[in-house]
C-alpha cells in the first residue's frame, strides 16, 4: 500500500442529470433548453490551473468523473479536462480513471470514446435488475438496457462496476437473495451495494415523512446487510467497505484514497477537496449551483466557496469516519499523527467487550461484521 500520506487524486463533478431520482440527496441539476458545454469545460480548465497552483506539483494516483452523470459529457469534454489535469499535475502510469455512468447514456462508441479520451474505469449506476423497483426508484432504464450497459462496460475497459440499492420498500429477503444473486453473476470484480437511506430533501423523504413509503425496520435491515455479506464473500467478492465488494485486487482506488484519508482536489460545482496546504489540511468546497458556479471561476479562476483549515481534532475525527468504513480498519499511530491524541484505551475495551472491535496483527484497529451495523455509534465512541 501507498504511504496514505502520498496519497493524491481529483474529484471532477459533472452536476447535470437527465431527471432527478427520489432517493438522490447529491448535488445534481436538470437543465433544459440549449446548454453550451464548452463554456464549462473552459471553467473545469480554469479550475484545476488554480487547484495545481495550490498543490503544485504532486502525483495523481487516481481520477474520479462523479455526478450528476458525467456520460452525459462528450468524449471531447472528457479528453479535454484529463489533458488539462495531465498539463499541471503528473499522472501516476498506472492511474485509476473512473467515470460513472448511467444505463441510458450507454453506446458501445461512446464508450469507446471515453476509453480513447483516457478513461480506464466505469462504474454504472445500475440501481435494480427488476422493472418494478427500477420505476419506484424514478430510474429511466429497464432491466434490459441495464444489464446490456454493464456488458457493454465490460467488453470495453478492464475495470468497471456497477451499484444496487437494498432495503427498499416491500422488498424481502428472498428477493434480494434472488436479485443479488445474478447482480454476482453479472460483475465482474467489483460491486456497489448500497442500503437505502432516506436523505432530507428528497422526494422519499418528503413521501417517508408523510406515512406513504414504508421502509424496513432496523433488524430487517441488519438482515439485509447480513445477507450481502455472506453471498458477497462466498463469491468471493467480500467487503472491503461497508458497502463495496470485489474481487482482491479490484477494489476502487480513488475510493480507498478518500477512506485512507489522502488528499484530492475537487473541481467542479459542489465539489469537496481535502488539500495540505503549508502542512495544513484545509477542506474546500465550491459553489452549487452551476451556473453561480461557472460565473466565479470567469471572475475569480476558481468557484471555491468554502476553504476551512481543519483542527487536529476535526482531522482525528474525519479520519476515523472514514477510516472506520474500511476492512482494513486505522492505524492508531497514524491517528495519533494526524489528530495530536491517543484513541482511549477503555473506549477501546468497551467496543471490544461488546464484540464491535478487533485489533488486527498489524495493530490496526477495525470494526466487527457485528459492529458494522451500529458503525456510527462505534465510531461517536472512539472519537469521544
Amino acid at each position: 500500500m501507498s504511504n496514505p500520506n502520498d496519497l493524491f487524486g481529483v474529484y471532477v463533478h459533472w452536476p447535470f442529470c437527465a431527471a432527478k431520482c427520489p432517493y438522490c440527496d447529491f448535488n445534481s441539476h436538470v437543465h433544459r433548453g440549449p446548454f453550451d458545454e464548452d463554456a464549462f469545460v473552459e471553467g473545469y480548465k480554469k479550475e484545476i490551473a488554480h487547484m495545481a497552483s495550490l498543490s503544485p506539483g504532486r502525483l495523481v494516483q487516481s481520477i474520479f468523473f462523479g455526478g450528476g452523470t458525467p456520460s452525459l459529457m462528450s468524449p471531447k469534454a472528457v479528453q479535454t479536462i484529463l489533458d488539462t489535469i495531465a498539463g499541471h499535475w503528473q499522472i501516476d502510469s498506472n492511474a485509476e480513471i473512473t467515470l460513472e455512468a448511467n444505463p441510458t447514456s450507454v453506446e458501445v462508441d461512446r464508450f469507446k470514446g471515453f476509453r480513447s479520451a483516457g478513461i480506464n474505469r466505469v462504474s454504472l449506476g445500475v440501481q435494480s435488475l427488476r422493472p418494478g423497483p427500477l420505476a419506484e426508484l424514478g430510474r429511466r432504464h429497464t432491466v434490459e438496457e441495464a444489464v446490456a450497459a454493464v456488458r457493454i462496460a465490460q467488453s470495453v475497459f478492464d475495470r468497471s462496476s456497477f451499484d444496487l440499492i437494498y432495503a427498499r420498500p416491500k422488498q424481502t429477503l428472498e428477493d434480494w437473495e434472488d436479485e443479488l444473486k445474478e447482480a454476482i453473476w453479472l460483475a465482474r470484480g467489483h460491486l456497489s451495494l448500497y442500503q437505502l437511506t432516506i436523505e432530507q430533501g428528497t422526494r422519499y423523504f418528503d413521501l417517508f415523512n408523510a406515512g406513504k413509503l414504508q421502509m424496513p425496520d432496523e433488524d430487517l435491515g441488519a438482515d439485509f446487510y447480513e445477507l450481502t455479506q455472506e453471498l458477497t464473500a462466498a463469491a468471493g467478492m467480500p467487503a472491503y467497505e461497508i458497502s463495496n465488494h470485489a474481487v482482491p485486487g479490484q477494489e476502487s482506488r480513488h475510493n480507498m484514497l478518500y477512506w485512507r484519508y489522502g488528499e484530492y482536489a475537487g473541481i467542479g460545482p459542489g465539489a469537496h477537496g481535502r488539500l495540505l496546504l503549508n502542512h495544513q489540511r484545509h477542506a474546500t468546497a465550491t459553489e452549487k449551483m452551476p451556473f453561480d458556479w461557472l460565473k466565479l471561476v470567469n471572475e475569480f479562476g476558481h468557484g471555491m466557496t468554502t476553504d476551512d483549515v481543519l483542527t487536529w481534532e476535526e482531522q482525528g475525527d474525519e479520519y476515523l469516519v472514514m477510516g472506520l468504513r474500511l476492512k482494513e480498519g486505522i492505524s492508531p499511530a497514524r491517528f495519533m499523527s494526524i489528530s495530536g491524541r491517543t484513541i482511549a484505551e477503555k473506549q477501546i475495551e468497551a467496543l471490544k467487550g461488546y464484540g464491535f472491535v478487533e485489533t488486527l496483527p498489524n495493530g490496526n484497529i477495525r470494526v466487527t461484521e457485528k459492529g458494522f451495523p451500529v458503525l456510527d455509534a462505534v465510531v461517536a465512541d472512539l472519537a469521544a
